[in-house]
């Protein structure tokens, strides 16, 4: 039991020490760097980049149908034989 306390207190003492060091303020300066660095590029989330990728698939889609649906118009009807005779 004492062990256990005398671990908890060193463990906080050192995360007392730690969290006013200036490894603690370099993570923080890291953080905010990266942070303002992404901030500035255009990204995306992947749900995002999914939603799109799915969007461009149907608009592809509708796309080709409306593509054969158009050389159907501008195709002229063959004749038929039976029309001929």
């Amino acid at each position: 039991m004492l062990r256990d306390k005398l671990k908890d207190e060193l463990s906080q003492k050192f995360s007392e020490l730690l969290a006013n060091s200036p490894a603690k303020d370099l993570e923080k300066n890291v953080k905010a760097m990266l942070g303002s660095a992404f901030g500035k590029l255009d990204l995306v989330t992947r749900e995002e980049f999914d939603v799109q990728t799915q969007v461009l698939a149907r608009t592809r889609e509708q796309l080709a149908a409306l593509e054969a649906r158009l050389q159907a118009l501008e195709t002229p009807p063959q004749p038929h034989e039976a029309d001929e005779a």
